[in-house]
């Protein structure tokens, strides 16, 4: 299980699971640089002056003014390094040095023991040609190249650059916190389902702790004498969920009900990243909203795109990637399966950058954000990560158009902004702040747990102005070998300010509801979705507004017994077995506080200087989940 506070998405020592992804970008980046002076050989043109045979990594300088020296050493001048760059980015393309990049990452994958052999194949193949595309697009560009050895005067080394989007002209009306409700005024409720990730090769009896990154399927094998097989409805370890499970999550959501409408925040299909192809994605895609649709009836559904629903995973280009390269394979098929629910000017945004706003009722404005365009994991962002598909610059144009029509809004996404890139976090961060009047909600996924994430004014970083919600995930994958004898599954259910004239649209309370898959599992019994907890009642807050939750979080800095509260919750009520101690519970609670990436201060009341740095070592970012 999870240690540390930390999310169940984190990589642990010995677990292969949600990190294969990075490492296997890692081992693709090794074999490049490994195949280089190959390259420079075979596809230097004269005049150039390459390498010597013997610059691999492991003996070549790591820091960048030496190798600045390196290449100066050699003579190397402004236009023979771009003719240079241009050659190799042009040999690399040839298809059987990608295949030789290929070889080298899959011996580099097994060698550093990334994943099982049959695994590092198979993902190797799969990622291979899209990490060459990017890597000679990006680090071997010939600008970035050059600019990086050589200076500023032969080009710009500006990946993931800072930068910033342009905020609106209008100044920023005084900050008014939502007035409560009328007694009796509506309530609507909205569900909210994330990272479901169906399993179409789930098979009960199968081994739930194989070597493979994903397990409970056929080719898991049996599992040890001593030990059980995957149950009948799930197990909680590296398995997802097989479609009986969700189709009994959907058809069993009536206690939880009616529902005004719902929020569907990605991650459709299975972890099995490593021999996914385009339809296999569809596949899981079409028959996940069919089931949805089946169940939900005429309830409006809004969705978000997951980091899962691309294969490669988390490979989502900015629209200026055209081609074969380019998501629109994806996007049009989500416009496709998603028509009955959205709006055509709303289906034709979502084909071009996979986000969309919408109005769903009067005075509230929906936008669902592609936030695989903030992802440290879309390895496509290499090329450009200046505000991807222009998306944040169109957030501001929505937000500013909803104050002026005193609209309020409500904004959906998968991977969470504390999560992002630091640009595009803290550019986020900014946006929010400049229209916390106007944001009424912000609903994600992603991390597979229940937490939040807790907004405040840019000057002083103590005023709470805005809140995200992150909901725990259906799935039960966590990766690891889990100790306790519970095994849940949930969603969650908002209650939101309703439906009438001058509503504030803010969220009242929610809850979350889980299934136990140990009781599920027995044979003959059936499955019993059951409510797990209601915020304001459990935690005792008179609202759930964003100072409430900036409350909560140092009152469970003093108080042991309201945290572990807070510790088997945010586990779905499956805590780990090692217990929480106090530098764990001051990660855990860094992290509530913290909306925007990488940024210290944002602790600093809640964790004294000295102790900050252990705290921090204890709260990396989740990778991917």
């Amino acid at each position: 299980m999870p240690r540390h506070g930390v999310s169940p998405c984190q990589n642990h020592p010995g677990s292969v699971r949600s990190g294969t992804p990075r490492l296997l970008w890692v081992s693709l980046g090794l074999a490049l640089a490994v195949a280089l002076p190959d390259s420079l050989v075979l596809w230097a043109p004269a005049a150039a002056h390459p390498l010597p045979a013997q610059g691999h990594p492991a003996s070549f300088s790591p820091t960048v003014p030496q190798l600045r020296d390196a290449f100066g050493w050699w003579n190397l001048t402004c236009p023979v390094c771009k003719v240079l760059f241009t050659a190799i980015n042009y040999g690399l393309k040839k298809e059987p040095n990608v295949a030789r990049v290929g070889s080298v990452a899959i011996k580099l994958c097994n060698l550093l023991k990334i994943a099982p052999p049959p695994v590092c194949q198979s993902a190797v193949h799969l990622f291979e040609d899209d990490m060459v595309e990017v890597w000679t697009r990006s680090v071997l560009s010939p600008s970035e190249a050059c600019g990086l050895l050589l200076g500023s005067t032969c080009g710009q080394w500006d990946i993931f650059s800072s930068w910033n989007v342009s905020l609106s002209a209008v100044p920023k009306p005084p900050p008014k916190p939502p007035s409560p409700p009328a007694p009796g005024a509506p309530v609507s409720r909205v569900l909210f389902l994330t990272d479901l990730h169906w399993d179409h090769d789930y098979l009960e009896g199968t081994d739930p702790n194989c070597a493979d990154p994903l397990c409970c399927r056929r080719g898991s094998g049996p599992p040890p004498a001593s030990q059980p097989g995957a149950g009948y409805w799930g197990e909680y370890s590296k398995c997802d969920l097989p479609l009986r499970t969700l189709e009994s999550l959907l058809s069993g959501l009536g206690p939880a009900g009616p529902f005004d409408m719902v929020y569907w925040t990605g991650d459709i299909p299975a972890h099995d990243i490593w021999h996914q192809s385009r339809k296999d994605q569809l596949r899981a895609l079409n028959t996940v909203t069919a089931l949805v649709r089946k169940f939900l009836g005429p309830v409006p559904v809004y969705p978000a795109v997951g980091n899962h629903e691309s294969t490669p995973v988390n490979s989502f280009p900015p629209p200026f990637i055209e081609g074969n390269y380019s998501s629109r394979w994806l996007y049009e098929a989500m416009a496709k399966a998603w028509e009955p629910w959205l709006p055509a000017e709303a289906l034709a945004s979502l084909r071009t950058g996979g986000f969309y706003a919408l109005s769903p009722r009067p005075g509230l404005r929906l936008i669902s954000l592609n936030m695989n365009f903030c992802s440290r994991e879309n390895f496509w962002l290499l090329i450009n990560s200046t505000d991807p598909g222009g998306q944040l610059q169109w957030l501001v144009a929505e937000l500013q158009a909803a104050e002026d029509r005193g609209d309020k809004v409500h904004i959906i996404g998968h991977i969470p902004p504390g999560h992002c890139l630091k640009s595009w976090s803290w550019n986020y961060y900014r946006i929010v702040a400049r229209y916390e009047n106007t944001l009424a909600g912000q609903f994600f996924g992603h991390t597979h747990v229940d937490e939040f994430e807790v907004f405040y004014d840019e000057d002083t970083l103590s005023r709470p102005l805005a809140v995200a919600f992150l909901a725990p995930s259906a799935t039960t994958y966590i990766g690891l070998n889990p100790v306790s004898p519970s095994f849940l599954t949930g969603y969650r259910v908002y209650q939101i300010d309703g439906n009438y004239s001058g509503s504030s649209h803010v969220v009242l309370d929610h809850e979350t509801y889980i299934l136990n898959l140990t009781k599920a599992n027995v044979p003959g019994a059936t499955p019993h979705w059951q409510r797990l907890y209601r915020a304001r009642e459990t935690y005792g807050l008179p609202n759930v507004l964003p100072a409430a939750w900036h409350d909560l979080v140092y009152r469970m800095r003093s108080d042991t017994r309201l945290f572990q509260t807070f510790w088997f919750l945010y586990h779905k009520g499956h805590p780990p077995s090692e217990p929480c101690g106090a530098p764990c519970r001051l990660a855990t609670l860094c992290a509530q506080l913290s909306a925007r990436a990488d940024s210290p201060a944002l602790c600093r009341h809640l964790v004294p200087d000295e102790n900050l740095p252990t705290v921090q070592s204890l709260w990396p970012r989740p990778l991917l989940c």
